[in-house]
């Protein structure tokens, strides 16, 4: 009887809401089309509804079939661009194996700024650059990679001065 007399205690109201799965929290999508010469190109991307600092753009590319690259890797000027840099950083210099570390690194991104503004779409850009002493020994410096004879290239270029030499080599490597 005590049961009776005692108040009900009010339930518990339970909040029914919708859950939103991965591709739909609180985004909304936009599309655009990107012509080329030989084939069109969708791009889908997905926008935050609201700035927020974590969010991310998703991006993903549609397939466009092409099977070759529309422009090809213009080797002339690449050989131009590694024997300008390679004169203009190492004309004047001697070796030092500290110095050549940083040298290397410096040069290496110098070179890939100059051979993306060709801008040569669909190419990977794969840029080595040795520097080291001369000092009347030899070396020889080789590399090997998977290649595509039709679509993949390299441009090289050696400099040397009085007490040190410099390699550059640059790998454009098609990429479907």
């Amino acid at each position: 009887m005590s049961e009776l007399l005692q108040p009900k205690t009010p339930k518990r109201e339970r909040k029914v809401g919708k859950l939103l799965s991965e591709g739909s929290q609180g985004f909304r999508g936009k599309e655009t089309t990107a012509r080329t010469k030989d084939s069109v190109s969708t791009v889908s991307y997905d926008e935050p509804a609201h700035h927020e600092d974590n969010a991310r753009m998703t991006i993903t590319m549609e397939n466009t079939y092409q099977l070759g690259p529309c422009k090809r890797m213009p080797l002339t000027a690449v050989t131009d661009i590694l024997e300008d840099v390679l004169t203009a950083y190492l004309q004047m210099e001697k070796y030092e194996v500290e110095w050549s570390q940083k040298m290397t690194k410096t040069i290496c991104e110098v070179i890939r700024s100059r051979v993306k503004e060709l801008m040569i779409p669909r190419f990977k850009i794969v840029i080595l650059v040795t520097i080291g002493q001369l000092t009347g020994e030899s070396m020889q410096i080789s590399s090997r990679c998977l290649w595509d004879a039709s679509n993949d290239t390299f441009a090289s270029y050696s400099f040397r001065n009085s007490s040190l030499f410099g390699l550059a080599t640059v790998y454009a490597v098609y990429v479907e």
